[in-house]
Parts: structure tokens; sequence; C-alpha cells
């Protein structure tokens, strides 16, 4: 490319996932930067794309803080997270809040630089050992520690805790990095790959060197240029080897010593237990730090897929499975977690069994870890099958009972959202008092719309009968006319859209929306948004009983106009009106019809013809097509409109183009309307019984037909070589 070509600099940035600081009280903004050079032309002439993080810091925060308020102020202030996230910033910002810090006080204020989190406090064999009696480490000697590496391993080890102490301070890494790469990470790595079955301590104290340093994005290369990642997966697969050896010694003991009559058997299994206690330990340390240290490589998404081929979800699956230890399962989680985004991933947890592995730490008492499992769930939740085995596994009461908690509640009704997408899960929260729960938010709930959370979850338990039946109940059976009341007040669509699922179900549900028919109507005329009138019509759609006035409905409300606005062809073409609006349009004339008078009226008004019109125009619209058809089923049983549409529409002639539509819904209604178009009008029962004919044997036909025409053309009296006194 020539430099004088480029004439523009293109910056796109493009938002991404925030998780907090694992060491700090900050949140960690994912963002990609796309750089893309332009030509005179404006055509890109070169694009690089670089992924980023922004760390904010929230040194201010403390146990008082105001959450809401902070969040809000962090979303205003930070320009790459978007309003949407408002909410998942606050629940970042009350785990931070709550977040337990495991280091002592007192090493907890000696530097506001100090790495903190669930890796500290250091192992307590740094904090026991004889060899670091006296002595402080010092950048001056990294020469002396690197030399000691080259020692046994007593001396391996005390150089080892020293360089760890040295890079627990975030000020020396640069240092470090600059004064000798390769003699440090270089002497470090051989000690690691030489001698890390011969110590866990040492193992773990050159891991955690190396943690320190992936903390910080800019010294990923160095660390991947030593592979530590990929040995780091081998120790960890070899440890968790190792426990299961440990654990059948101990078992084999145990069974020895169970009559307790032997008492050397005895004493051997307690001294056993209390050394496998021990090294489970110290290994729990040294898993703790090579998962953290891999979690941090993961960032990047290459580095991530290395140790996907490298099977890390079956490493973590393993420990997952094995390890007791609080912090340790809180890691394995949240890198699983991360895992689980990508399909190959979730795929591999679901052959493992991950839903039963995590069904202790599903609506547990530890706040960090119950929302971290709820956070895996919801990413889980995507996929049927794992949906149906939560259901199996009685995740369904467990992580109702975690909506009491504000951490846990937002994530827990995302969870519970997926479920419903599954007909027979929706019907099993009737068992639970998650519906009244929900009930309570939606009336407690601030001014204006409802959380869209909440909405979504109660649209979809509603589409079932018995779930609707427990809403009626609520606040006394005056549950309905308080969410009325909140709808309209509010001009909530989503809330409008819950009432028209509700509305749906038998004539004991629907008897109670007969009341409020005046507001579901009236917002035609006082002109709502077109989101909330599409779900007003919805359901006067739904409400098809004999004893309601639609015809005092129709006028007094000037349904009317509207509807043949609503219907115009040319309206619909050119887009003035959304789809939706025509369907719940169409379905409305055909719960009017059920009334004779408004279908006299709806009839002269000429909404047949304007039906027939809007039939040509969307005719590829199978569910306009089907309400269509069953709006002329309506009309067809009252004579009056009969007579109309018989004599002086040309609807028939449709739908008998329309029996043999390729959708078997269409094709029944309308064979069942031209049944009853055949027994009151003879002309059109020959042409129908003419063309139900032709359709039922067209195969028949088509076959004499075809053989005709082959016959015709093999005739043997035609072929040249027959003479006449050939024949009798």
């Amino acid at each position: 490319m020539q430099t004088e070509d480029a004439r523009f600099l293109k910056r796109k940035v493009k938002g991404g996932n925030i998780d907090v600081h694992p060491t700090e009280k900050a949140i960690i903004v994912n963002y990609e930067v796309e750089a893309t050079i332009l030509g005179e032309l404006g055509d890109p002439m070169l694009g690089e794309k670089k992924e980023c993080q922004k760390v904010i810091r929230l040194r201010s925060l403390n146990e008082t803080t105001d959450i809401a308020a902070l969040a809000q102020e962090v979303v205003e202030r930070c320009k790459l997270i978007h309003i949407s996230k408002l909410a998942e910033v606050e629940q970042l910002l009350y785990y931070l809040q709550t977040r337990k810090e495991t280091a002592p006080p007192e090493k907890a204020a000696k530097g506001k630089k100090s790495l903190q989190g669930l890796l500290d406090p250091t192992p307590e064999f740094l904090n026991d050992s004889n060899l670091l009696e006296g002595e402080q480490p010092s950048i001056n000697c990294i020469d002396d520690y690197i030399e000691l590496l080259y020692e046994d391993v007593p001396s391996k080890i005390k150089a080892s805790s020293m360089l760890l102490r040295l890079t627990r301070n975030p000020d020396n890494l640069e240092e470090m990095i600059q004064h000798a790469t390769e003699t440090v990470l270089g002497a470090l790595t051989r000690v690691l790959r030489e001698d890390w079955r011969k110590s866990v301590e040492l193992s773990t104290n050159i891991m955690y060197v190396f943690f320190c340093f992936s903390t910080f994005t800019q010294f990923h290369p160095v660390i991947a240029k030593y592979k530590i990642g990929a040995l780091c997966m081998s120790i960890a697969e070899h440890e968790l080897a190792r426990h299961e050896t440990w654990k059948e010694d101990v078992e084999k003991r145990r069974q020895v010593s169970g009559d307790k009559s032997d008492a050397t058997a005895v004493k051997e299994f307690e001294k056993a237990q209390k050394k496998y206690q021990g090294l489970v330990k110290k290994q729990d340390q040294l898993l703790r730090v090579a998962f953290y240290l891999l979690l941090n490589l993961a960032e990047d998404s290459r580095v991530e897929v290395k140790m996907k081929n490298r099977n890390i979800v079956g490493i973590l699956m393993k420990a997952l499975e094995t390890r007791g230890n609080l912090e340790l399962v809180i890691l394995i989680i949240s890198f699983l977690k991360k895992l689980s985004i990508f399909l190959e991933n979730k795929n591999e947890m679901s052959q493992q069994d991950i839903i039963v592995k995590l069904q202790p730490y599903v609506s547990c008492d530890h706040d960090a870890l119950c929302n971290l499992t709820l956070r895996l769930l919801l990413n889980l939740t995507f996929d049927a099958e794992l949906r149906q085995k939560m259901v199996e596994n009685g995740f369904l009461p467990k992580i109702v009972s975690t909506l009491d908690n504000p951490f846990h509640c937002t994530i827990s009704i995302c969870v519970l959202y997926h479920l419903t997408f599954d007909d027979k899960t929706r019907s099993m929260f009737s068992y639970t008092d998650c519906i009244p729960k929900l009930m309570k938010m939606i009336i407690e709930s601030p001014e204006g719309p409802v959380n869209v959370e909440v909405a979504a979850l109660c649209i979809n338990l509603a589409t079932n009968a018995k779930n609707t039946e427990i809403i009626l109940q609520c606040a006394g059976g005056a549950f309905l006319k308080q969410l009325v009341r909140r709808t309209f007040k509010f001009k909530d669509a989503l809330l409008m859209k819950m009432l028209r699922n509700m509305s749906q179900h038998g004539p004991n549900i629907k008897r109670k929306f007969v009341e409020f028919i005046g507001q579901f109507a009236g917002a035609v005329k006082k002109g709502f948004d077109e989101d909330l009138l599409i779900e007003c019509l919805g359901t006067l759609g739904n409400l098809n009983m004999e004893n309601i006035n639609y015809e005092a409905i129709l006028k007094k409300y000037e349904l009317l106009p509207f509807l043949q606005k609503t219907l115009r062809p040319a309206n619909v073409t050119k887009g003035h009106v959304e789809d939706d609006l025509v369907l719940e349009a169409v379905v409305l004339i055909g719960t009017i019809s059920t009334d004779s008078s408004c279908a006299e009226i709806l009839a002269e008004s000429g909404i047949i013809q304007t039906l027939i019109e809007l039939l040509n125009v969307k005719q590829e619209d199978d569910e306009l097509v089907l309400q269509i058809a069953y709006v002329f089923y309506k009309m067809i049983w009252h004579e009056e409109t009969r007579k109309v549409i018989i004599t002086q529409t040309q609807a028939p002639a449709y739908l008998i183009d329309l029996m043999h539509d390729r959708n078997a819904e269409i094709r029944r209604v309308c064979d069942n309307t031209l049944d009853i178009i055949m027994e009151y009008n003879e002309e059109w029962g020959k042409r129908i019984k003419l063309e139900k004919f032709r359709w039922h044997n067209s195969q028949w036909i088509e076959m004499v037909e075809t053989q005709q025409q082959d016959d015709d053309e093999d005739d043997m009296y035609d072929l040249p070589y027959l003479r006449d006194d050939d024949l009798l």
C-alpha cells in the first residue's frame, strides 16, 4: 500500500463482556477496537482488530455504598458500557461489595498494590518455612536467586519463594521483565519442567510467579513464549490422577480398620488419613494457582482454543467432582462459565454430566459460589437437553428459592425464563412459589414499565392455564384489577402481552376479563403506541364469548373505521401498518363475527372485499391467510353475511383455490367453509363438487391422460411396416 493512497482512518469500538477483577475492587470491561485505513474513494485498504481491556477501579466501594447510584455513575462515565447493561453492572458491584477478602487485615494494609483475592494469603508453607527466617527479598539479589535454582530442591524452593515475594508486588514486574527476562523466567521454566514431580511447594511457587505476571495482559506473550499454559495443564492433570491414588489407598486402610479390633490397622488408617488431608490441602493450593493462571491466559480466545484441544474442560470437570475447597470450587465454576460460551465446550460439559456435578452448589449458602453457578447454568440453558436435565435433577425449586436474594434475583429470573421455553417445564412452575413472588415484584416495581426479565418470564408462564389461575388468585383475587390498572397507567406493552396470554384460556378465565373490555377497546380510540395496541387487539380477539355485546363495542369505540383503515391493502403494502397489527385486526374480526348483527355490519361495510384484496397481497403469509379463511367460515354461518359472501364477492372462488394449499390447517378451514356453501347455493355447489372430485382423483386422472398419450404415440395401426391385408 502506498502511503499517499491512504486518506482516512476509520476507528470502530465494539463493547464486550464485563466481569469483576480477580484481585482488586474493580470492574474489567472487555472491548474490541477495529481500525481501518480507507483509500481516496472510501474503500478499505487495510484493517486490524485488537482486543482490549479497561479496568475501572472502585476504591471508594465499601459496605455502605449505594450500589444502584454507583452503577449508574459507572455506566454514564464509561462509554464502553451500554445502558442496557446497567442491571449487570449492579450485580457485579454487589458481588464486589460482598466478596470476602481472604487476606489477613494486616497484610491488606501493607500496600494498595499487593496482589489480593482468591489466591491470598500466601501458601502456609511459604510463611512457615525456616528457610526464609530473617530474610527479605530484594530486586537487587535476583542473580543470587537464579543461582539457587541450580542447587538442590530446598534451595530451589527458597529461591522460588524469594522470587514469588518480589513478583507479588506489581511494581517489580516490569523491572524484572526488562532486567532479566531470559535468565529469571527461563530458569524458572526449566526448574518447573524438570522438578515439578519432586515438590508441590516448588511447583506452586513457580506457577504463582507466572500467575502474578498473567494478571496483566501485556505480559501474556512472555508467558506464552515459555509454554507455561501447557505445562500447567499437564501438572494439574497429573495431580488429579495422584489424588485418585491417594484416595484409593486411604479407602483400603479404612476397610482394613473397619472392625476396630486391630489397633495397629486403626492407627495406620488415622495416620494415612491425616497425611492425606495435608497432601490435599497443598494440592488444592497448587490447583488454584494453576487454574487461575490458565483462566488469565484464556482471555485470548486463540489460547482458549488451544486449551480446549488439550482437554481443559475434562480437567476442570474432574477437579469439580473431586475437590471440596470452597475457593477452588469457585474458581473452577468461574472458569467453566467462561468456557461454556462456546458450543464445543458446552457439548463436552454435557457429555460429562455437568448438571449433576453442579447440583450441590445451586442455592447454596455462599453467595459468590451460588451466583457463579447460576451464571454458568444460564449459559447452559441455551441447550434444550441440558434444560431438561436441570428439571429432572430438581433444579427448578432450588432456583426459585434464590429469587428472595437481591444478589441472585436477576440472574435467576433469566435462568427460569430459559426453562419456560419448554411447555412441560412451564406447567411445573405451578408447584413452586415462583408465581406469587413474581407477582409481588410486579406490584412493588417502581414507576414505569416492569423490568424486562420479570415481564418476559411472566409472559411465558401465562401461556399455561394452571399458572394463570394462580396469577388470578394473587393479592386475594384482586391481582387482575391491579395488573390492568398498572398496565394502562404506564402503557406497558409487555404486561399487556401477559394479559393477552392469560385471556386465551377457558371460559372461566375469559369471564374475568369481560369487565375490562372497555379499556382494551378504548386503546384504539386513544391512539396508544402500536405495540400496546397490538396486544389490546389480541386480548379482545381471545374473548370469543357469546354473552358479549360486540355490536355495542364496535360502535362505541369506533372499531370499524379503524379496522377498515388498518386492513386497507395500500397501507399494508407500503409498510404503513405492521404485519402483526394486521393479523390481530383480522383475528378480532373473526371474534366479532360470532355475533350475527356484527357480522352483518361488517359485510355491509365492504370489509369482506377488503379481506379478499388483502388475501391477494399477502398470499404467502400462511397465518394471515388462515385467519382470513376463518373469518369467512364464521360469517358463512349467518344468513345475512352468507348471501353477501356468495352473491356479491368472489370469496368462494378464493376458498376453492385455497382448498389445495400446502398448509393442512388452511385446507381444513376452507373445506369446512365450502361444505356450508354447497348446502345453500346450488350453482356454487356443483362447481365445488367438481373441483373436489378433480382434486381427489387428480392422480388417477393424470395417470389415465398420460397413458392415453402414450397409447396414441405407440398406436400399432400407424406403424409403417403393417399393411392393410395383414389385418382381418
